[in-house]
C-alpha cells in the first residue's frame, strides 16, 4: 500500500521565494516591533530576553540568502520525509508541506517547571473526573457541575457508566493548549483527550532544526525531545489487558486521506508497531485479531486515532466504515485495552473546559497553577446576556468543534459573519462559549527578507501511564498570517520548533 508520505512527493513542492529581495541583506532584526503584545524574545524593542542573546547573536549574522537557503533545506527535509498535512476544503489539492518557522522557541528551565507541574495537575484531575462521572457521578450530585452540563454532552457515553477501564486511566495522551497573554501570563485554553495530534512535528521540527542550525544546539543546552516514541509505548504496554507482559500494539487509523495520517504512520514506525485500517482488525469470541500474511494475530493494545463515533458500527454509528465491528464488546469483556478510553470526549467538551478549575479544587483541595481563559457559557441566561451585547468583541466556540473550524473571532469578522453566529448561538446555546479576544504573545517569524512577529500558542503533549511524563516543550503553533490569532494549519498556521533550556538556561 502506498503510504501519504509517497503519495505526496509528485504533488508538493517547496514554497517559491518571492522576488525582487537583496539576498545580500543583513541585519534582519533592523525595525522588529512588539507593539502591544507580550513578545517571547524582546523585552522592548532593541532589548533582548536573556535566553534568547545566543540565538539573536547567531541570527543577526546571517542574511536574506543565508536565511533562504537555510529555508529550502528545511523544506526540501519536510518534502522528503513527507511531512505534510490535508485541507479539507482545499479546491487546489489537499497535501501540504506543514509550513515550519525557523527561529526556535525558547523556554527557560524555571518557567517549564510551572508549566510542567499545572499540566501533571490538570490531567491528574481530569483523569479523576471521568472516573467519577462514569461510576459515583459525586461532582454532579454535589452541585460542582450542574448535571445538565454533562448529561447533555455529546461525548457523554452513558452506556459505559460502571464500566471500569484498564489501570483505572482513561485520558492516556493528552494534548493542553496554552497561550501567553498581554502580561505574559501561561493560561490554558484548551484540552485535547481524545486523539490529540500534532506531535510529530515536534519531532521532525527537532531534526530539522538540527539540520539547519546545527552550531546553535552546541551554544544552548536543549532538552531532548526524541524520547517521545519510546514513552508512548511503555504507556501502551503497561495499560496491556490483565497486565500482559509484551502485549502486541497497533495503532489504528482512519486512513491515508486522514488529515494527520502522516503522524500516525510516523507513531507506528518509531514505536515499531503495526499501522491497521479498521479493515485489517477482525474480532472473534470477543478478541481481536490483525491479518497477516502468516494468518491472524492477537491484539492487545490499539492507539486508536478515530473518535468513538466511528469505532464500532455494532455500537456507534452503523455507517462507519472505518471502525471495527465488535471491537466494543471485546474492550467490555476485557480483553483489549483502548488509548484513549472510550468516553474521554466529555472532558475536551469546550463546556466542560470551563468547570476544570472546579474539578481541581473538588478533586485535589487545589488552586489552578494555570488558569483558564475567562469564559462564558452561552446557556446561561447571564452569559448569554453578555454574549449577545459584546459579540463583535469576543472569541466563539463550538463546544466539539476543533482546528480552527466553528469558531467566530469577533473583531476581525464582518457584520454578516457576525450575524450567523448570533443565530446559531440561540439556536443551540449549549454548543456555544465564548471568550475574549486575547493579546497572544508574538514571536519573530521570518517573513519574505526580515524577521516579524506573529502570534503563537504551545500545545504540550502529556502522557499518563505507570507515571505521567510530559515531553519538554511541545508543539508551538504559529499564525503565519500577518495579524491572525488562528494557528490552526488547516486556518494558515505552521510551527516552530520549542526549546525547554536544561538547569536555569
Amino acid at each position: 500500500m502506498k503510504t501519504k508520505a509517497s503519495r505526496s512527493k509528485s504533488r508538493v513542492r517547496p514554497a517559491r521565494k518571492p522576488p525582487g529581495r537583496d539576498p545580500d541583506r543583513t541585519n534582519l532584526f533592523d525595525g522588529y516591533a512588539c507593539d502591544e503584545f507580550f513578545d517571547e524574545m524582546f523585552e522592548k524593542p532593541g532589548v533582548v530576553r536573556p535566553h534568547y542573546r545566543k540565538l539573536l547573536q547567531r541570527m543577526s549574522g546571517l542574511s536574506v540568502k543565508q536565511m533562504d537557503e537555510r529555508r529550502e533545506v528545511a523544506d526540501v527535509s519536510f518534502l522528503n520525509q513527507g511531512v505534510t498535512f490535508t485541507v479539507y476544503s482545499d479546491n487546489q489539492g489537499t497535501e501540504r508541506i506543514f509550513p515550519f518557522d525557523m527561529v526556535p522557541r525558547v523556554i527557560p528551565a524555571p518557567e517549564w517547571e510551572h508549566i510542567e507541574a499545572g499540566l501533571v495537575q490538570r490531567i491528574t484531575a481530569l483523569n479523576l473526573f471521568l472516573h467519577d462521572i462514569y461510576h459515583n457521578q459525586s461532582i454532579l450530585r454535589d452541585n460542582i457541575i450542574p448535571r445538565h452540563f454533562i448529561e447533555g454532552a455529546k461525548h457523554f457515553r452513558k452506556e459505559f457508566m460502571g464500566f471500569h477501564v484498564p489501570r483505572n486511566i482513561y485520558i492516556h495522551i493528552c494534548g493542553t493548549d496554552l497561550v501567553r497573554d498581554r502580561e505574559g501570563t501561561w493560561l490554558v485554553l484548551e484540552d485535547n483527550g481524545r486523539c490529540p495530534s500534532g506531535v510529530s512535528y515536534v519531532l521532525e521540527n527537532r531534526s530539522t532544526l538540527k539540520r539547519v542550525f546545527p552550531r546553535l544546539f552546541d551554544a544552548y543546552g536543549v532538552r531532548p525531545v526524541e524520547h517521545y516514541s519510546e514513552e508512548l509505548l511503555k504507556v501502551l504496554q503497561y495499560i496491556a489487558p490483565h497486565g500482559k507482559p509484551n502485549p502486541t500494539v497497533a495503532v489504528l487509523t482512519p486512513g491515508i486521506y486522514n488529515s494527520a495520517y502522516f503522524e500516525h504512520s510516523f507513531l507506528a514506525r518509531q514505536m515499531g508497531v503495526e499501522i491497521v485500517e479498521g479493515r485489517d482488525l477482525v474480532v472473534e469470541n470477543d478478541h481481536v485479531f490483525m491479518r497477516t500474511t502468516k494468518g491472524l494475530q492477537a491484539v492487545d493494545v490499539v492507539y486508536r486515532r478515530i473518535d468513538d463515533d466511528f469505532l464500532d458500527p455494532k455500537v456507534f454509528r452503523k455507517d462507519s466504515m472505518l471502525g471495527v465491528p465488535g471491537i466494543v464488546g471485546a474492550y467490555r469483556a476485557g480483553n483489549i485495552s483502548l488509548a484513549n478510553s472510550i468516553g474521554t470526549g466529555v472532558a475536551d467538551d469546550k463546556v466542560t473546559y470551563y468547570f476544570v478549575p472546579r474539578m481541581i479544587k473538588y478533586y485535589l483541595g487545589q488552586e489552578p497553577i494555570l488558569p483558564n481563559v475567562p469564559t462564558y457559557l452561552a446557556s446561561e441566561p447571564e452569559d448569554m446576556r453578555y454574549i449577545m451585547d459584546h459579540l463583535p468583541e469576543l472569541v466563539v466556540k463550538s463546544a466539539n468543534e476543533a482546528g480552527g473550524y466553528g469558531m467566530l473571532i469577533g473583531p476581525h469578522a464582518g457584520k454578516v459573519e457576525i450575524a450567523k453566529f448570533r443565530k446559531l448561538i440561540k439556536a443551540d446555546p449549549r454548543n456555544y462559549i465564548a471568550q475574549p479576544t486575547l493579546a497572544l504573545s508574538r514571536h519573530p517569524c521570518f517573513v519574505e527578507d526580515h524577521f516579524e512577529g506573529r502570534h503563537i500558542d504551545l500545545r504540550p503533549y502529556i502522557l499518563y501511564g505507570e507515571k505521567i511524563s510530559i515531553i519538554p516543550g511541545g508543539l508551538t503553533r504559529v499564525a503565519l498570517r500577518k495579524g491572525s490569532l488562528v494557528v490552526n494549519s488547516s486556518q494558515g498556521g505552521g510551527s516552530k520548533d520549542t526549546w525547554v533550556l536544561e538547569g536555569k538556561g
